[in-house]
């Protein structure tokens, strides 16, 4: 165990969390019904009121499915959409629908970002912990077994706030980021960029359906938020401006005129903006004692529509290791493993995102010709489309080079380590982080007496009775081994409280 830490559950070391964004709530969530006590900082005076981060796809739904309210809340509030359609021209080169995705949530919620840290925020106090808001941490310092922070509140007074752990969910500016000395290393587009939430009227799709148009100018993609009210997305050419100039109605009315179909009117603007496209990540998420999440350690392209996303799973990740290790349940290993498994997932939200921009907005005439035929018969084979939609909606991500993963699926029906897994219900709801055991039969059921401290107390069905599943708290599978032969399983249980 690292120097300092706790090694009993009733002394769990403390978490403070700078940012109460997306990602700092969810983090604050799952810490705190793990029962680790958390304070979370934000010099915000209040959440925000912009759409922001517009979806929550079907694999953050099914971590959210964990907590106290599910993923029920952030339904209620928002708007499913199912498919997306890609159109040059006036040709449909190809649609993707989510309907064949495996996962309880088959679809892209569209939620307003102050919508979901409405709900966030919401199900924090409920758990009773509230967002200290007007506090700015001003200065940090690291330590080999803890951190200290200094915070300025709303009147100018300043004091210090001590823990164990500092989690920076502070954003692309991130102040936790500059303090550890991570190198925020990319690139920023030379290229505008035209947002607008607006009301709109002759949308030629059903609002359940996203449009990209790949016209010659550039991108023109259309996100419904909820029916008759839409997010705009464009590149520009370059202003030559300090930073993107925010788009008139008229020059957004001028862009749906020029890219997308006849007869849409766009009225009652919500939010316009412009903004810069940057692609940078840090490559290493932990620094000692502090840890970085979200677009503190990684932002990139809006394509694809996965930072928020990719940042509260960062959270889902961290939380449960960070628990587990706190109350003496598990070895330091556990949190080592949160860098290479983020930032590997990292690394290839960004290089989608780079590839999906560069697709849509490339202008080059004969670059725009193969790839409107090849999309058109690419996306025409229903494997593509599939894949796409598994994509898109993240239940693809995983951890193949995870060093917590252990043996192999080889011969067996079943998801390999490192890969998500399915189950009738949400692994890692309980009040303790615990790994979950799919298999049946007596070595099983010796196996769960043996490491009841670290294990749920039921046996799961397997996706196959001839193998044994370890799955992860948060859902992923760590190891898999032969029905008949537990020998690796109970190695890697005893590894892990070791």
């Amino acid at each position: 165990m690292t120097k300092g830490q706790s090694t009993t559950e009733g002394n769990p070391q403390s978490v403070v969390i700078v940012g109460a964004g997306p990602v700092g709530l969810t983090l604050a969530i799952e810490l705190t019904r793990f029962g680790i006590p958390v304070q979370i900082v934000e010099k915000a005076a209040a959440r925000t009121d912009k759409s922001k981060a517009l979806v929550l796809w079907s694999r953050t739904l099914e971590l959210l499915e964990r907590q106290p309210g599910g993923a029920t809340d952030f339904i209620e509030a928002g708007f499913k959409v199912g498919a997306v359609n890609f159109i040059s021209g006036d040709k449909l080169i190809g649609r993707a629908t989510m309907a064949s995705v495996a996962s309880a949530y088959p679809y892209a919620l569209m939620i307003p970002q102050a919508e979901t840290e409405r709900v966030l925020e919401e199900r924090l106090a409920s758990l009773g912990v509230t967002v200290r808001r007007q506090s700015e941490v001003t200065s940090l310092s690291l330590g080999d077994d803890g951190v200290e922070a200094v915070l300025r509140g709303p009147d100018g007074a300043e004091e210090k706030l001590s823990a164990d752990w500092l989690v920076g969910c502070d954003g692309a500016h991130s102040l936790v980021r500059h303090t550890v000395g991570a190198p925020f290393t990319g690139k920023t587009m030379d290229s505008d960029w035209m947002l607008a939430d607006v009301h709109m009227s002759g949308y030629p799709v059903p609002d359940s359906e996203v449009t990209i148009y790949w016209h010659r100018d550039g991108a023109f993609v259309i996100f419904p938020i909820s029916p008759g009210r839409y997010r705009l997305l464009a590149d520009m050419p370059p202003s030559g401006q300090a930073q993107a100039p925010e788009p008139t109605l008229e020059q957004v009315q001028a862009i749906i005129d020029r890219r997308g179909p006849a007869g849409m009117t766009a009225y009652d603007p919500v939010w316009l903006a412009g903004f810069r496209i940057n692609g940078r990540k840090v490559s290493s998420y932990r620094f000692g004692r502090a840890f970085l999440c979200g677009d503190a350690a990684h932002v990139h392209s809006p394509a694809g529509g996965q930072g928020m996303n990719t940042g509260m799973q960062d959270a889902f990740n961290l939380a449960w290791k960070l628990a587990m290790v706190s109350k003496g349940r598990g070895r330091d290993d556990l949190i080592d493993s949160f860098s290479p498994e983020r930032s590997y997932v990292g690394d290839q939200v960004l290089k989608n995102a780079d590839r999906l921009t560069m697709i849509g907005t490339n202008k080059n005439p004969v670059f725009r010709g193969v790839r409107d035929v090849v999309g058109h018969v690419m996306l025409g084979l229903s494997p593509v489309q599939h894949t796409l939609a598994d994509t898109m909606t993240e239940i693809t991500v995983g951890y193949p080079e995870s060093p917590l993963n252990t043996g192999s699926a080889s011969g067996l029906k079943g998801p390999a380590p490192g890969q998500r897994i399915m189950s009738d219900r949400p692994f890692g709801a309980g009040a303790d982080p615990r790994f979950a055991l799919m298999a049946s039969g007596e070595a099983a059921a010796t196996l769960l007496a043996r490491h009841a401290a670290v294990l749920e107390p039921d046996l799961r069905t397997p996706p196959d009775p001839k193998g044994i599943w370890l799955v992860r708290p948060d859902g992923y599978v760590a190891a898999v081994a032969e029905h008949g032969d537990p020998v690796l399983i109970e190695a890697y249980l005893n590894w892990l409280t070791t």
